[in-house]
């Protein structure tokens, strides 16, 4: 006798269904299966000092703390989520993390996939320079003959892509190939987070120039879930207290205290 293929094939199709439908309440019922007391934040740990790891292997750094005291103020625990920087929006979005703090720019074009805090450390896009070059200026930077290196996928990239009109841009994969051409004055400038910028051009003292001076400013602000007022409200309320606190200048004081030192003395406003 011949096997009843209908009967298999609606067996088939059953154990699919099944599967689509266990895989779609994992995705979106993972938040009210959580407990309550618990807060999961995303973050990709390699951006030191806001995040990484220590000797331990435990996730350390600005952002951590900052996570973890927003986590007493809302009395919850607090779960860190390690997750490549491109993969948190999606995760935020299918519940797996109930928000982000990873060094985030707020843009409007990530704005159209989440909500934003307020903004709670403002930075910008600022210059490294080849002691080669004579550029002072992001005005300068932009001349028949320059050759600017970005980052792909950075703001710096975008910015340069809408206003760059004259110099050639140089787009490259890594941070530090970009440094390595302007230290070896094969670019007269790489645009990238002042930040950044500071840290490279301390490591290049010789061969490159900082010009720390932001010609653009980003903020950076913690992400929610679009629509998730109550817990938007929250982070707020908790950035607000923890600024007026003096919860931020600590921050700056434990992980940053070399460059804010050297922002007072170069005469300007520092991160927080």
């Amino acid at each position: 006798m011949k096997p009843d293929s209908t009967a298999g094939s609606r067996l088939s199709i059953t154990l699919v269904v099944l599967a689509g439908l266990l895989g779609l309440a994992f995705l979106t019922g993972s938040c009210s299966q959580r407990p309550k007391d618990t807060l999961v934040v995303g973050m990709e740990l390699a951006y030191p000092p806001f995040e990484m790891t220590d000797e331990k292997g435990n996730p350390a750094g600005v952002s951590v703390d900052l996570a973890n005291d927003l986590g007493k103020y809302l009395g919850k625990k607090v779960v860190i989520e390690n997750t490549a920087f491109d993969g948190l929006i999606p995760a935020l979005k299918t519940g797996r993390i109930d928000l982000i703090i990873s060094s985030m720019t707020a843009t409007p074009e990530r704005a159209l996939s989440v909500d934003f805090s307020e903004p709670y450390l403002t930075t910008g896009l600022a210059l490294l320079v080849s002691s080669k070059s004579g550029v002072n200026s992001i005005q300068e930077a932009d001349q028949p003959g320059k050759i600017i290196a970005v980052k792909k996928g950075t703001t710096g990239q975008n910015y340069a892509a809408e206003h760059l009109k004259n110099a050639q841009v140089l787009v490259l994969d890594k941070e530090a190939a970009c440094v390595l051409e302007v230290a070896q004055g094969k670019a007269d400038a790489f645009i990238y987070d002042q930040m950044s910028v500071f840290k490279n051009w301390q490591r290049n003292e010789n061969a490159t120039r900082a010009l720390l001076q932001p010609f653009r400013k980003e903020s950076w602000a913690v992400a929610v879930r679009k629509g998730n007022t109550e817990l938007l409200n929250q982070v707020n309320a908790f950035l607000a207290d923890y600024r007026a606190k003096g919860g931020f200048e600590n921050l700056g004081n434990r992980w940053l205290p070399e460059q804010k030192e050297a922002f007072k003395k170069m005469g300007y406003e520092f991160y927080f």
